[in-house]
């Protein structure tokens, strides 16, 4: 391309004025790029040389115009005078540019992740160490010297429009890079790269490229007078459209950062697909509706091709081996191959004579020097590991024709460099499958492979057992004069095993048989045009593919001679191999796009280049689509040093087909290579569609020329049957020859799959009656017969039906700015199934000097590039720091190995945008709710469906006979007076310690006593009235009791308030005193310590303790009684109040009446047989709900020893609780969720030496679970497993459940039948319906029964909206009705409309006269086949979850607890997990047990298993430290205080990702 930028055109002052008017205009919107690309031409298009005319019968290759976005904010760079825009891949960078520039259009904010600053810190320049250039790569690595590039004119086919564009916004555009060696920049250098994917055919890449970085400083570029520098620059890319930098800056409120997400969420993304398939039940996963649209194709069917005889020459060997003995004997001076040190000297020149003898020599060896004369190691057919590095081709070829000569198989692979390399494990499993035993290597080779400290070689992973042996000269023996290999003709015996790497990163073996090597060579010669003595340059690797078969195979039958050019010389001196041509007048060279684009990066004016010699470049990788724009800019560049056009050959290639097809060098020059423009929406259908000019999503490719000599061509459709394509269709290439390979060894299944293919017509008739190849190559035959790929099997994504390739997904990626951000060639793509879809992810390598908002930047950019030219969404983009993927041997990156650490969660990112919102379109459609029915059809609905109306009721109080003496007392009070009278020396209370010794106990007569003293104080020195309320702020133990007696003694309401936390007091102490305050307290009673505490200057800080009320001090009690004991006049008078923060975070106290008091303890008396004699071990917090009443009441109403074990005593030691149960022979147990996770993980590796303690729980009946929730079934079952040695029965263990409106709903009683499981449908659970399925059936959810309905408790499920009475199949609130009920909640403002809606609620029909209260939690009752006590079939309550919790998303209701279950079995360090909901997004909080650079790796798994299992998409994810998921004292979570610290910003997050 010309290189001119504007300042060198002799352009009038006003026309440069007028220009800048009008960039001014584009930048501020104020015109549109159309307009102004038409009015720009009109001013300059006089000033411009005509471009060159081309050959019209050519397509000329789309250009879109570029758009004028300056170089970044926050780059920016100039580029010198002397631009090479000429390298790059322009039609994509442009169409990748233009599609941005639309985009730039729909303005769309995009909310930036939030990191915590340790984890930014970490990635930053300080912390990196350059990436590792040395381990050679075999497609890209860095390339030093100065990378200057210099102007010639341009030879493509260019428009007017694209080539003004170039020329102004060029300099914008290009991105500088410099070498340390000069300041100048060239753009180009990188931005060839920048789009040419070519790299990836093999998905190999390079250590990332450090050697050009510069400080951006260091670019200082005059401009001329006069330029175009004043105009305001537009903002880069979508800078606008991202509104992070700007918009929403990252130290944010998150609300905000919300907001903009729901923002653009809204925007409707893909048109509503209509149809669905049934997935098992209503839930109904969306199908892919084919598009009425698509593109079909419509061509005649295609005919097989058939490539030219191959002409058989008379003086062509008949076999390898004799070819070698020939040349060997004939010309043994005759130079075979010349090998290249690091400076690029020749280190060594191989003769065909001594090829010969070495080779002999090497033969003799292995087949008389390994085992012994009875039992030789290696047999003729026996296959041996070829082990050789880059470097050594020489050893490697002598050690390949040895085992050609001694009729062993060699398998060269690469050398293992660690024990841990990615993929060499698979290598290891093909030499297994393989019998290898023998591993030939060079001396070099062999000191370099890491060794023992005893020196031996140690087995790597997967490997089977090896004998090494070095190959050099002077460690064989010689073979004895009468010793003589035998040179049979080529026959069907294997000749050599080439690997390959499967898409899963399994290796294969190709076996080739030597009728098929060959055959091959003689192809090649034939299609090549080989003659004797020929020089050709190879750059490939020698092990594999081209390189093998042109550098040591073909060249050996034809005598040529090979100039070997190591990877690790390129990497110093990129231009070697054009010097080497040069230097040898080379007739030919084997390179890959790589070479050649490096040729151009480094290449330097340099006079002394000339080309002329060159009668065929052969390029290995051809068939990439990306190829053809290395080629073009090569042929560029290079035409004036003598390159014709015509020499330039890609070819085709695959390890199972060999050749499949190689463009012929022609003397030609007037008849053009073949092009095709295709569209890429059409190549998705799998359609040919040669393109209209204007479109943005185009493939340009190149033919790879005509089908190999003797071979046949057909392309088949790439799934099911092998039905011939047709001549618009594109398919998987086939081939049928003899140069082909022959199996995968081993593995014959497959083998029939890809070798033994029989392709048919339409109507069903086979092709041939020899059997086809599958190539693994995607394409189509063209006119004349040229052969074109478009991609490979391997790189196909099948995206809702349509296919995309990764190769060219990665160069769209390149496309976007490419340089600045991430690692040319260090980009995989690959697909991962999720949702039965395949989903994109890319994972890129970012450089170590980007910031968080540039990668983000160009993150989203790369997303709107693809949505537009692909028209797919991509799932998960991931940076990674720089040279942390996983290597290939030679450096590229491992593909299916970066994709097994992504899904397990290992790859450890360090950026992460994932789009699911955007790109999952096959979600169930949204529940559309029904309209309500009315009473009378639900009644006939139940009763035609057989349904009951769910309802059942615990044992009758009434009817129980029982010789209960504590009934005749209508209050506690009176029954501990009567206690003290009459057992007054019975043991109520025994208080343990830490050490599990008894630090206290109480008498019914102390208890008494003590109780008085603590009434007199409160009359005299509290001056209390009747129905004061007081606060007893006590810990776990003996005073609180007492104290709540003494209340009752002296007629005060007392309220049990948990002591605020001495090392916590600024969180806890707040909550004391809104209790206080809330339940209007006269008086506080507590400890001396905590009286000194709540006064403390802590506590000053927190609270304003002048608002405290007066404190009472029980610790010093008057030593009088009281003149009377208070007695209520009536019984619904208030006993207690009892305050608890519920799971939804709201702090609510209820009244307990004296009746309900009473009916409560009875209840439970009855339920579990309490007398007494009993004893009762109770590890619960003593101040709320059902853990108050089992340590406060029961045992004064029942009689029974209650043992008092603090829970936060198991802190110091876990084992107390369970030692004191097997110690006191306890039957009886009560605990909370906490205290038994804190048994299950502290006690889990301690259960042999308890059971040496002498630790028994056999005579334990009920261990019972006290809970205000679903049970956790995990949670309980783990801890039976771990105890069931230590003698516990697993029905022992069971939950109960209570709530607000009534402490104590169910629990498990002593007489009653053993707790029930089942397993219910969750999706069917989402639409309140209750389904029961089998164990282990997908979807299953596994519910246990939350204990037996008390004595005298009604229970029935309501309709939470209607109130109308449900059917036991359904899903509803569960409404309670019993004399232990509370009577309302005890507030300040006293709000009744919400007070009786909870505790006096009536069924809209059915029952209306019984009143009710709403427990707030659904679930549903189910009649078992148990029988209950009193023989009738028996009830079971299932409790799903709280109501105020259930969220309803996509018109479904969820539990956060199944998605939490989930969320928690993703990844390993995931401790625990909370989710909720906000504006309808769903947020996931997990809290992280690893290191922080693990956060990121949790975002992907999160939002996968999230969709997988609940057809829900993840809005955000935050990840956290330990323990910041509130958690109350019954070891529930605080998802609503969670919620409010999430909005609030107040949780101090390691990662917080928005997904898209």
């Amino acid at each position: 391309m010309a290189d001119r930028s504007l300042e060198g055109m002799a352009l009038p002052l006003e026309v440069r004025a007028r220009l800048a008017e009008l960039e001014l205009e584009l930048s501020e919107g104020d015109i549109t790029q159309k307009g102004y690309e038409k009015k720009r031409s009109k001013l300059i298009g006089a000033y411009l040389p005509q471009p060159p005319r081309v050959d019209q019968a050519l397509p000329p290759e789309r250009r879109a115009p570029v758009t004028p976005s300056s170089a970044s904010r926050y780059h920016r760079r100039r580029s010198s005078g002397s631009r090479d825009e000429r390298y790059r891949s322009d039609v994509h960078t442009e169409a990748v540019q233009a599609a941005l520039a639309k985009h730039k259009e729909r303005k769309m904010a995009v909310p930036m992740p939030s990191k915590r600053r340790s984890l930014v810190v970490q990635t930053s320049m300080d912390a990196y160490t350059p990436p590792d250039t040395s381990s050679g790569s075999e497609d890209e690595g860095s390339v030093q010297g100065d990378s200057q590039g210099t102007p010639t004119s341009s030879q493509g086919s260019i428009n007017m429009e694209h080539w003004i564009s170039q020329a102004i916004h060029g300099s914008t555009t290009s991105t500088t890079s410099s070498s340390s060696t000069q300041s100048g920049g060239s753009g180009a250098a990188h931005r060839l790269a920048d789009v040419m994917a070519q790299t990836h055919l093999e998905n190999h890449s390079a250590p990332p490229d450090v050697t050009t970085y510069t400080s951006e400083h260091s670019i200082q570029v005059e401009r001329p007078q006069g330029s175009t520098t004043s105009r305001t620059a537009p903002k880069y890319g979508n800078a606008e459209l991202m509104e992070t930098g700007d918009g929403v800056p990252v130290s944010s409120r998150v609300s905000a950062k919300i907001q903009q997400l729901v923002n653009t969420l809204k925007r409707p993304k893909r048109p509503p697909l209509r149809e669905f398939f049934v997935d098992d039940f209503e839930e109904l996963l969306e199908v892919q509706q084919p598009d009425p649209n698509q593109p079909k194709p419509e061509g005649a069917q295609m005919l097989a091709m058939r490539g030219e005889q191959l002409g058989v020459v008379t003086n062509w060997p008949p076999s390898l081996e004799a070819a070698l003995q020939r040349w060997g004997t004939i010309s043994p001076k005759a130079p075979c191959l010349t090998t290249m040190d690091t400076n690029g000297k020749p280190l060594y020149i191989l003769t065909y004579g001594k090829l010969w003898t070495r080779s002999m020599k090497v033969a003799y060896n292995i087949l008389h020097k390994l085992g012994t004369k009875q039992e030789p190691m290696v047999r003729p057919g026996d296959r041996v590991a070829l082990v050789f590095p880059n470097n050594d081709p020489a050893a490697s070829m002598v050690a390949f024709y040895g085992c050609l000569l001694a009729e062993v198989v060699p398998v060269p692979i690469e050398v293992p460099l660690t024990r841990k390399d990615a993929g060499s494990q698979q290598i290891g499993f093909l030499l297994g499958s393989c019998g290898v035993t023998v591993a030939l290597t060079s001396d070099a080779c062999h000191k370099g492979l890491p060794k023992s400290p005893t020196g031996e070689i140690p087995q790597f992973k997967g490997w089977p057992k090896l004998l090494w042996f070095v190959t050099e000269s002077k460690h064989l023996s010689k073979p004895p004069r009468d010793w003589f290999p035998h040179i049979k003709d080529a026959n069907n015996d294997t000749a050599y095993i080439e690997y390959k790497t499967c898409k899963d990163g399994s290796v294969l073996g190709v076996t080739v048989t030597r009728i098929a090597l060959l055959t091959h060579c003689q192809a090649l010669t034939q299609a090549c045009g080989y003659t004797e003595a020929e020089t050709i340059v190879n750059v490939l690797d020698f092990k594999k593919d081209v390189g093998l078969w042109h550098g040591i195979l073909t060249s050996v039958m034809n005598m040529m001679h090979v100039i070997s050019i190591p990877y690790s010389l390129m990497k110093v001196n990129p231009l070697s191999w054009i010097q080497k041509v040069c230097q040898y007048k080379a007739k030919v060279a084997c390179v890959k796009s790589r070479d050649m684009h490096w040729a151009l990066v480094a290449h330097r004016d340099q006079r002394d280049i000339n080309l002329s010699s060159l009668r065929m470049l052969i390029v290995a990788d051809g068939a990439n689509p990306w190829s053809i724009s290395s080629c073009d800019a090569f042929l560029n560049v290079f035409q004036s040093k003598g390159l014709r056009q015509e020499v330039i050959c890609p070819c085709a290639s695959s390890p199972e087909a060999l050749t499949v097809a190689i463009r012929r060098p022609t003397d030609d020059s007037n008849q053009p290579p073949g092009r095709g423009v295709l569209s890429m929406h059409g190549l998705t259908y799998g359609v040919i569609r040669v393109d209209s000019e204007e479109k943005l999503s185009v493939l340009t490719v190149q033919d790879v020329g005509l089908v190999m000599p003797g071979a046949i061509m057909c392309s088949v459709k790439p799934d099911g049957v092998p039905q011939l394509c047709r001549t618009d269709e594109v398919g998987e290439l086939c081939m049928c020859a003899v140069a082909t390979g022959t199996s995968y060894y081993g593995l014959s299944g497959m083998t029939k799959n890809t070798f033994e293919v029989f392709p048919v017509t339409s109507s069903g008739a086979p092709v041939s009656e020899y059997p086809f190849v599958r190539t693994g190559l995607l394409g189509f035959v063209g006119p004349g017969g040229l052969v074109f790929v478009v991609g490979k099997m391997d790189g196909l994504m099948v995206v809702s039906g349509r296919r995309h390739n990764a190769d060219d997904i990665v160069a769209t990626a390149l496309a976007v700015e490419p340089m600045k951000f991430v690692y040319r060639g260090r980009i995989a793509v690959f697909s991962v199934t999720v949702l039965h879809d395949e989903r994109i992810v890319i994972v890129a390598e970012q450089r170590p000097d980007s910031t968080e908002e540039d990668s983000f930047q160009w993150m989203s950019r790369v997303l709107q590039a693809i949505d537009s030219i692909h028209q797919v969404g991509v799932y998960c983009l991931a940076l990674v720091p720089a040279n942390t993927l996983p290597k290939t041997p030679l450096g590229g990156i491992h593909l299916s190995e970066t994709k097994q650490l992504f899904l397990e969660g290992s790859l450890h990112p360090c950026n992460v945008l994932m789009c699911p919102h955007t790109c999952v379109t096959n979600l169930p459609k949204p529940r559309q709710k029904q309209p309500e029915i009315g009473p009378a059809s639900v009644m006939v609905g139940n009763l035609v469906s057989g349904k009951r109306i769910a309802q059942a009721s615990g044992r009758d109080l009434g009817q129980i006979e029982d010789n209960d003496q504590a009934r005749k007392f209508l209050f506690l009070s009176e029954v501990l007076q009567w206690r003290a009278q009459t057992t007054p020396d019975h043991v109520l209370y025994t208080l343990l310690n830490c050490r599990g010794t008894i630090a206290n106990s109480l008498t019914c007569v102390q208890l008494h006593k003590r109780a008085e003293k603590i009434a007199v104080m409160l009359m005299e020195r509290g001056h209390l009235q009747d129905g004061d309320h007081v606060a007893l702020v006590y810990p776990p133990g003996i005073d609180l009791i007492a104290a709540f007696y003494g209340c009752l003694y002296a007629g005060c309401v007392p309220i049990t308030v948990r002591p605020p936390h001495p090392q916590n007091i600024a969180t806890t102490l707040p909550t004391v005193k809104m209790i206080v305050e809330v339940s209007r307290s006269a008086c506080l009673m507590t400890t001396q310590l905590i009286c000194k505490l709540l006064r403390s200057r802590e506590a000053a800080a927190a609270v304003d303790v002048r608002a405290w009320p007066p404190i009472l001090d029980t610790d010093d009690l008057p030593k009088k009684r009281p003149a009377q004991i208070y007695k209520p006049s009536n019984p619904d008078t208030l006993a207690y109040l009892d305050f608890s923060v519920s799971t939804t975070g709201m702090l609510a106290g209820v009244k307990m009446s004296h009746a309900a008091t009473s009916a409560f303890c009875r209840s439970i008396k009855l339920q579990c047989e309490l007398y007494p004699s009993r004893e009762v071990a109770i590890c619960l917090d003593p101040y709320c709900g059902l853990g108050f009443v089992l340590w406060c009441l029961c045992s004064v109403y029942s009689g029974h020893q209650s043992i008092l074990i603090p829970p936060a005593e198991l802190e110091t030691n876990p084992a107390l609780w369970l030692l004191a149960v097997s110690q006191y022979k306890v039957r009886d147990t009560f605990c909370s969720y906490s205290v038994m996770e804190l048994c299950t993980k502290g006690l889990g590796s301690q259960t042999e030496s308890l059971k040496a303690r002498g630790l028994d729980l056999s005579r334990v009946r009920t261990c019972v679970v006290v809970a205000e929730e679903r049970p956790r079934i995990a949670l309980t079952q783990s801890f039976s497993k771990l105890f069931k040695d230590l003698g516990l029965h697993p029905r022992a263990v069971s939950t109960s459940f209570g709530c607000r409106v009534n402490l104590a709903i169910c629990l498990q009683g002593t007489s009653g039948p053993d707790p029930t499981t089942v397993y219910v449908d969750m999706r069917a659970l989402r639409h309140d319906r209750v389904r029961l399925v089998e164990r282990g059936s997908p979807h299953s959810l596994p519910l246990m029964e939350s204990g037996k309905i008390l004595p005298g408790v009604r229970i029935i499920i309501a309709n939470p909206e209607t109130k109308g009475p449900l059917g036991d199949s359904h899903l509803g609130e569960i409404w309670v009705h019993s004399a232990h009920n509370a009577s309302g909640y005890f507030t300040i403002y006293g709000d009744e409309s919400l007070q009786s809606d909870h505790f006096n609620s009536r069924l809209s029909f059915g029952d209306t006269q019984t009143i009710w209260a709403r427990t707030g939690y659904l679930g549903f009752l189910r009649r078992t086949e148990l029988t209950d006590a009193n023989g009738e079939r028996h009830d079971a309550l299932y409790v799903v979850g709280a109501l105020d919790e259930a969220m309803e998303l996509r018109g479904m209701r969820y539990h956060p607890i199944d998605i939490e279950t989930s969320v928690i079995r993703a990844h390993k360090s995931v401790t625990e997990c909370a989710v909720f909901t906000w504006t309808n997004l769903l947020v996931v909080v997990v809290e992280l047990d690893g290191s922080e650079q693990e956060a990121l790796d949790l975002v992907p798994l999160v939002t996968n298993v999230v969709l997988e299992e609940h057809y829900l998409v993840v809005g955000v994810v935050v990840v956290v430290d330990i323990g910041v998921i509130p958690i109350n004292s019954r070891g529930e979570k605080q998802r609503m205080h969670l919620r409010d610290g999430f909005l609030a910003d107040q949780l101090d997050p390691i990662y917080v990702a928005y997904n898209m």
